[in-house]
């Protein structure tokens, strides 16, 4: 695939490409330089919370060997055990 650099030193991706990447408008990308030219990378997103539907809800990637089964079963033990103190 060719593209072409404007005046203003932009480039635009395809459609299928940036479909293909996730990429939307407003998508912050790196540059890296290297030997054999120039590489774009989505920036990673940061872990945020955001409420939705009046819930918290945690965006961003989710560390290495994080275990989703051990969080609700802890969340769980932490409900009963509030519950049988009342």
């Amino acid at each position: 695939m060719t593209l072409k650099i404007d005046r203003a030193g932009c480039v635009v991706l395809p459609k299928p490409v940036r479909d293909r990447h996730g990429l939307k408008e407003g998508t912050d990308l790196e540059v890296q330089e290297t030997a054999k030219g120039v590489v774009l990378k989505p920036v990673q997103q940061r872990a945020s919370l955001v409420t939705r539907d009046g819930l918290l809800i945690r965006r961003g990637k989710l560390p290495r060997g994080y275990d989703w089964s051990r969080l609700i079963e802890d969340d769980r033990e932490d409900r009963m055990w509030k519950l049988a103190e009342q």
